[in-house]
């Protein structure tokens, strides 16, 4: 089979690397006149992981990634809100993983074919046929991934009316930063404000803010500094750290919940099927479940209409159902309302133990074949 994945992100390669494995051959259509990550870190949690070693990159990323899930959360005085059992969490669920995300965008393309990766390719039009109109012409496979992003020119193409991506209510910055000590994952919860950090292999930290805004609100270093100045340490120390070339702002959308993922023989991924807002960390994770399952929907003598029937029964509703869990989250942990936020934390502080690892069931559960155990590719089964 031939196929072409539009998209040169971690969706992208992860499904590109997911079908070669499989047998097919494949190529990968990047707008970017190179093959770069447009991040700064990335936690992977089990369920990823768990994709990872159905790809055949699992042990590679646990060797080059920091190891530990969530320490828990804590007000902006410190004070724990949720403190969590991080052995309890890991015997429950397995590793969690923290690296660059240019590391793992990286690792996926080492793992492809050469001549797979196709950059500088500008896709305007994608038919169900599985013809693609672009800046060099057409082309034609047996089947086309859309792995185009939020603003996917795939899912344009072919669900014209679709609701746009809407704004989430706040905006986020992201930022790698040197020479701060960090030893656990942590996020803090203000009103209307939070922070996470996270340790990386390399002495790293990678940090994170969310402030509630209206949308294009243009914040640098200096104003994030100033915003955080009170809060407990390391979030100080992190920001007096980060430069503004260093640190990527970006509005928060979601994509309200599309039809169907495929339409003929094509089939959307990611974010071009299911963006969704940063709460549960679960963006790239899912887009890795994605790509593992549509290569093993895709194996030995599929028809490929019928394989994208099976994946689209399989994803979407269980991509939709992990951004309306992420949605949620975001609505409480944004509040901004003084009453609302005592009654949030006070909720949160009450909370049984063990109630915080069951409700991650759900999400974290996934196990890489037919929602069990881990499976590998290319076995055709």
């Amino acid at each position: 089979m031939d196929a072409i994945v539009i998209g040169g992100g971690i969706g992208g390669l992860a499904a590109a690397l997911a079908l070669h494995r499989g047998g097919h051959r494949v190529r990968v259509l990047e707008r970017a006149p190179a093959f770069t990550e447009v991040g700064a870190g990335l936690a992977l949690q089990p369920n990823a992981l768990r994709a990872l070693d159905a790809l055949g990159l699992g042990d590679t990323v646990r060797a080059r990634a920091a190891a530990g899930p969530p320490a828990g959360i804590r007000r902006p005085d410190g004070a724990w809100l949720v403190r969590n059992d991080v052995a309890a969490l890991e015997r429950r669920f397995g590793r969690w993983a923290a690296l660059p995300r240019a590391a793992l965008l990286s690792l996926l393309l080492d793992a492809l074919p050469a001549d797979a990766p196709r950059p500088g390719v500008h896709v305007h039009e994608v038919r169900p046929d599985g013809t693609v109109t672009h800046g060099a012409g057409t082309e034609t496979a047996d089947l086309v991934v859309g792995a185009d992003g939020l603003n996917s020119a795939v899912r344009r193409s072919l669900w014209p009316d679709a609701p746009p991506p809407r704004y989430a209510g706040y905006t986020t910055w992201r930022a790698i930063v040197p020479g701060v000590p960090v030893g656990e994952t942590v996020e803090t919860w203000g009103r209307g404000e939070r922070f996470g950090y996270a340790r990386l292999a390399d002495g790293r930290a990678y940090c994170y803010a969310m402030v509630t805004a209206p949308r294009h609100t243009v914040t640098g270093i200096e104003g994030l500094r100033r915003r955080f100045a009170g809060w407990h340490d390391p979030i100080p120390a992190l920001l007096a750290a980060a430069t503004d070339d260093g640190l990527l702002q970006h509005d928060t959308y979601e994509l309200p919940d599309l039809p169907a993922f495929t339409a003929g023989r094509v089939a959307l991924i990611g974010d071009a099927a299911h963006a969704m807002t940063p709460n549960l960390g679960q963006g790239a994770c899912q887009a890795l479940e994605d790509a593992v399952v549509l290569g093993r929907a895709l194996g030995p003598g599929a028809a490929v209409p019928e394989a994208l029937r099976a994946y689209d029964r399989e994803r979407r509703p269980r991509a939709q159902g992990v951004a309306r869990r992420s949605r949620r989250l975001g609505a409480m942990a944004q509040r901004s309302a003084f009453p609302l936020v005592g009654a949030r934390n006070a909720a949160m502080r009450a909370m049984p133990a063990g109630l915080y690892a069951r409700s991650l069931e759900p999400v974290l559960g996934w196990g890489g074949r037919a929602g069990r155990g881990t499976g590998a590719l290319g076995s055709g089964e």
